[in-house]
């Protein structure tokens, strides 16, 4: 007789538990254990439990390679498991380790390898290679791409998940599902539980999203604010939509926000700082010359010597241009798409000194200036705000975060194994990303949502922006040293945001060629790995939709390719989206400084705007207060967050990798240390890139 030790662990999270019968059986390299049930005649398998049990065999089985979980009918109703791991101690001693960390919903069987990471070439067990290709074809049944928009990367399509858009019967008063009313939008969170339970929030995070929401939303209608459409009457009444929620930086933005020098300050160290590039020479559409901004460069200088210094910047936003906007509350929207210039002043700060607000200069579009009247200058710089918040929201926020995030997940669930190296390196950089984009989906980008209801561009839009963006999207521009190189702001001081993110671009590269050298020997490890080269391909097709110009791999040959990329995904899930998102409440509090519509064309005449046509330009009350709750929701921080480098979930089991983990928190640990240092010195502290506040993965 053979005797092993089973340890079994329940996850925490609420509903995980399970009172369903559990049944295991043991496969190892010399025979298999019969089927037995799991079970002390109590309570098992309980939310958060770890039981212990033995299970005996008529014969020692050798080396431990598969285990099979039995999940089966009680005399209680049908209830899901979420199973973290099972762990069995061999009569030698030897422990074994089989990671689950999934859901088992029906009555169905599950098998788990053993936790050994391995890729095809490491398997010579017809057992373990058909387990693999089993699990592979089983999750490509499951999970299929779905066309999202013509033009954007495609997601995952469960058809059985619908979140619902209920309205009341009056079409002037849409309700939140009976619960908030005057807020546009509900997601039942009773629609959650069909979406596949393996890529969903847990249960606590779902219901703290939406009940965090309803407060907030059902304060703002009993004030009146979400059925209010006239233009605000003060500007010192936009501080008081959300008093609660101030900080140091948005307290700073309301007070800073019409200074020249904080409005290039954002271009550096604000929610979107990837836009400005340096400027060798003015473009012909934006004619400024030498005799309109000699007074702002300083004395004895000029233009053309200011851009032989490389002190000047362009911010162009064609990408904008040509698109229809919609009415909003009955009134008609404008839009525009600015180029702003800016210099690099002797004391470091970045300073606008000419705006355009058109693409196309002529009479009827004039060159704005420091020099002109304080509300020309003022509104013109808002207008350039303006374009700001839709390269932010729809383009470095939702497109280059959220939505290739989660083609990166899907490919990654389709074609890798849980034994994969890769599989266990990426996956906790997926966790909760689908779950929250089809959230993003239903309240943002469907017909009656935040889109069509409080942005001057609508839904079509707004899709619009992000169609052009992903046909411009280089693979270059996502590796973060290249993309400072390529926009010459590598040298630029004060770039918190560029110090900040090289710094953990640089961890991250260092734990990723820790890993990968240790699993990928040799390039040929790396080209002869078909299903990494699938789960490349398959990125390339349903991200990039086969877009050649965009310098995505369809494959992989080099161990120095597959590092660069894997670090690629990494940050673009993690620190990226830290850096575009947790700041936007902050910056966008005060509405002014991010206005999403404008309800009066751009100035097409100096001297003419005053403080009430600067507030009648401006989102009315209501769009301003659909906006920012939506903003305020989407910044608040995780409830269960796992902070970068920081893996609860037992993948790897290895000392390599263990090992690589470890100092990958300690560097991590170094540079928050040194940020918070910094900051110390700072006016406005640039918080987004330290480690402890960057989740693992994009999840909110």
């Amino acid at each position: 007789m053979a005797t092993y030790k089973v340890r079994v662990a329940t996850g925490t999270d609420l509903l995980s538990g399970t009172l369903d019968c559990i049944s295991l059986t043991i496969v190892g390299t010399q025979g298999e254990s019969q089927k037995q049930r799991l079970n002390h005649f109590g309570r098992d398998f309980a939310t958060g439990a770890v039981d212990d049990y033995t299970v005996q065999c008529q014969q020692d089985l050798g080396d431990l390679i598969i285990i099979h979980l039995y999940k089966e009918r009680s005399f209680f109703p049908k209830d899901p498991w979420y199973c973290n791991y099972v762990q069995i101690c061999a009569p030698n001693g030897c422990v074994y380790h089989f990671p689950a960390y999934q859901w088992m919903d029906g009555y169905e069987t599950l098998a788990l390898r053993e936790a050994t990471a391995k890729t095809t070439a490491d398997d010579s067990l017809p057992i373990l290679l058909q387990h693999r290709q089993e699990e592979i074809r089983a999750k490509q049944e499951l999970y299929h791409w779905r066309e999202f928009v013509p033009g954007l990367p495609n997601y995952v399509h469960i058809p059985s998940y619908h979140p619902p858009v209920r309205r009341c019967r009056n079409p002037n008063r849409p309700e939140w599902n009976g619960y908030v009313p005057g807020f546009p939008i509900l997601i039942n969170i009773k629609a959650t539980k069909f979406l596949n339970l393996n890529l969903r929030f847990s249960f606590l995070k779902t219901a703290s999203f939406f009940f965090r929401l309803a407060p907030m939303s059902l304060a703002l209608k009993v004030r009146g604010l979400l059925d209010c459409k006239r233009s605000w009457k003060r500007l010192k009444d936009i501080r008081n939509i959300f008093p609660a929620t101030k900080t140091v930086v948005s307290e700073y933005v309301a007070d800073h926000w019409m200074e020249d020098t904080f409005f290039g300050y954002q271009y550096l160290n604000g929610i979107n700082p990837n836009v400005i590039r340096r400027c060798r020479c003015i473009p012909d559409k934006f004619p400024v010359t030498d005799d309109m901004v000699a007074p702002f460069l300083g004395e004895g200088t000029c233009l053309q010597a200011e851009l032989e210094k490389g002190n000047i910047y362009l911010a162009d936003y064609r990408i904008l241009d040509g698109i229809p906007t919609v009415e909003l509350n009955g009134q008609q929207q404008y839009h525009c798409a600015p180029i702003c210039l800016l210099h690099l002043d002797s004391q470091g700060h970045m300073m606008p000194i000419a705006i355009q607000l058109s693409q196309t200069p002529g009479p009827d579009c004039p060159i704005f200036l420091p020099s002109d009247s304080e509300w020309d200058w003022l509104q013109a710089k808002t207008w350039v705000r303006y374009a700001e918040f839709y390269c932010h929201e729809a383009i470095a926020h939702l497109l280059e975060t959220h939505l290739i995030g989660e083609a990166f997940c899907l490919a990654l669930l389709r074609h890798l194994p849980m034994c994969h190296p890769l599989y266990k390196l990426l996956i906790p950089h997926t966790r909760f990303t689908v779950q929250i984009n089809s959230i993003g989906r239903a309240l943002l980008l469907n017909e009656g949502g935040l889109s069509a209801r409080a942005m001057g561009l609508g839904l079509k839009g707004f899709a619009e922006v992000m169609v052009r963006a992903l046909s411009e999207l280089t693979y270059d521009s996502l590796c973060v040293p290249n993309d400072f190189v390529e926009r010459g702001v590598q040298d630029v001081p004060g770039y918190y945001f560029r110090d900040d993110s090289l710094a953990v671009w640089d961890a991250m590269e260092r734990y990723v060629t820790e890993i990968i050298t240790y699993y990928y020997p040799s390039d040929a490890a790396v080209e002869g790995d078909p299903e990494l080269q699938c789960w490349v391909q398959e990125i390339f097709k349903e991200c990039l939709l086969g877009r050649q110009s965009s310098g995505f791999p369809t494959c992989l040959r080099t161990v120095p390719e597959l590092i660069r990329y894997v670090t690629t995904i990494m940050y673009t899930c993690s620190a990226k989206h830290a850096a575009v998102n947790s700041g936007q409440l902050e910056f966008t509090s005060w509405m002014p400084n991010f206005p999403p519509s404008m309800r009066r064309p751009p100035m097409e005449t100096k001297g003419l705007s005053t403080q009430q046509t600067f507030l009648d330009t401006l989102p009315d009350v209501k769009t301003t207060c659909i906006v920012l709750l939506v903003l305020w929701t989407l910044s608040r921080e995780p409830d269960d967050k796992r902070p970068l480098g920081h893996f609860p979930d037992i993948h790897f089991v290895e000392d390599a990798p263990r090992r690589s983990m470890e100092s990958f928190r300690h560097r991590l640990n170094q540079i928050s240390h040194d940020i918070r240092k910094r900051n110390k010195c700072l006016c406005i502290p640039y918080n987004y890139l330290d480690p402890v506040l960057i989740e693992n993965s994009i999840s909110i």
